[in-house]
């Protein structure tokens, strides 16, 4: 119990020397040598997972997040961090460790050029859930609208270390007023430390063209090209992909985006993979309205095994939800429901979790929060042990150090 309260006592400190030096050179005469938007948190929580056959526990978890964007509209660039450290205070040892989640994007537009390149690192001890970190329970926001890439992580395990490294590029050009090309890549690496997963390298590549119908809906067409690999088993497949999409803003406030195609799989031994044709499919609804925000997502396509599959076929949806109540109070719903089918014809999981918050936030920087989160699991393929097949809940609450948006000024 001491290194939780040793962990709570340098939370707050850090709280005060940070509010301390970045509030007052924001607002000074010469300011700090950044411009745009900062926004900082430290939160500490205790959480009670109760996991049925796994046993009970009980962690004690630290954490911060950090969201800058510099407001420039021709080099805009933004910055998201939420990381922290989970100590079991009693019973087994499945959730302990550092997690840290890094995402770093840098636009160039100029004239009719777009140009985005981004990197999306991360290292946890599980895989991902809810919020940016993906860890349940720390505090941090789960709900609303929007949403970032899909992990690779598709099928949900404990005491699983794993850094998943993602770096994107696109070029979009404009050709005339309706009409727009994009060019784009990524490289995607997932490894497992412990050697409890199978290492797997995904690079891609695609080319959209976009029409626009008039001044709420557009139409494109895409090409992607997928490729799989396994460094330590020498093992590759392909994919290749073309969607029609459609998107549509129907008001200020609701916006839809859908696209779906064939998908062509080949691998480099049939005998393991046969070559196959399936449907690939994305669909997106966001909600944005005064007091609240809802997102809705599917996808549906091939991915690298989540680590331990020679290939599958994903499906996925995502559903967020968040409404603010006055000033202080806001609450916040998700879910999701993976399911991940073997190219092997080697079984099925099915994973799903979901969970609720709410934040209560008392005075100009100091609130209170508690969430509750479901997770559950089953599977027909032979997975190993350290992956989840059970229900397991995790019950939360704490207390977050956020101060209101920092405006920076050179």
């Amino acid at each position: 119990m001491k290194a939780p309260c040793k962990a709570l006592a340098f939370l707050f400190i850090a709280c005060a020397a940070a509010h301390a030096q970045v509030v007052p050179a924001a607002t000074g005469p010469r300011g700090l040598p950044l411009a745009g938007t900062l926004h900082y948190a430290f939160r500490y929580s205790q959480t009670a997972e109760f996991g049925t056959s796994l046993g009970d526990w009980q962690t004690a978890t630290p954490s911060a997040s950090l969201d800058y964007t510099n407001g420039n509209e021709r080099l805009p660039f933004s910055l998201t961090y939420g990381g922290g450290y989970t100590w079991t205070i009693n019973g087994p040892s499945y959730t302990t460790g550092l997690f840290q989640r890094l995402s770093l994007s840098q636009g160039i537009d100029w004239r009719k050029w777009n140009v985005l390149v981004s990197d999306d690192v991360s290292y946890r001890p599980q895989a991902p859930t809810t919020g940016f970190s993906g860890i349940p329970g720390t505090g941090e926001p789960i709900g609303g609208s929007g949403s970032g890439p899909p992990s690779s992580q598709s099928i949900l395990t404990l005491n699983t270390h794993v850094l998943n490294n993602d770096v994107n590029g696109e070029i979009e050009h404009s050709l005339n007023y309706g009409t727009s090309f994009n060019v784009g890549g990524s490289s995607e690496l997932l490894r497992f430390p412990d050697g409890n997963g199978r290492n797997t390298d995904t690079q891609m590549a695609n080319a959209e063209l976009a029409w626009r119908l008039n001044g709420r809906s557009s139409l494109s067409g895409t090409y992607q090209f997928s490729y799989f690999s396994y460094p330590d088993y020498g093992y590759t497949f392909v994919t290749n992909t073309g969607f029609l999409g459609y998107e549509r803003d129907w008001s200020r406030k609701v916006t839809t985006n859908v696209s779906a195609g064939p998908q062509w799989t080949g691998s480099s031994s049939s005998t393991i993979i046969p070559s196959s044709i399936g449907i690939a499919a994305n669909a997106v609804v966001n909600c944005q309205f005064r007091f609240a925000s809802a997102s809705l997502n599917y996808s549906r396509g091939i991915n690298g095994g989540a680590g331990y599959l020679f290939g599958a076929e994903s499906d996925r949806v995502n559903a967020n939800f968040s409404r603010q109540f006055g000033k202080d109070l806001n609450v916040e719903i998700n879910g999701s429901f993976r399911r991940t089918a073997g190219l092997q014809n080697n079984g099925v999981t099915n994973a799903k979790f979901g969970g609720g918050q709410a934040r209560k936030r008392f005075g100009r920087y100091l609130s209170v929060f508690a969430n509750y989160t479901a997770e559950d699991q089953s599977s027909s393929s032979k997975l190993p042990a350290n992956t989840l097949g059970h229900l397991m809940q995790t019950v939360g609450f704490g207390i977050e150090y956020s101060p209101r948006d920092t405006h920076l000024k050179h």
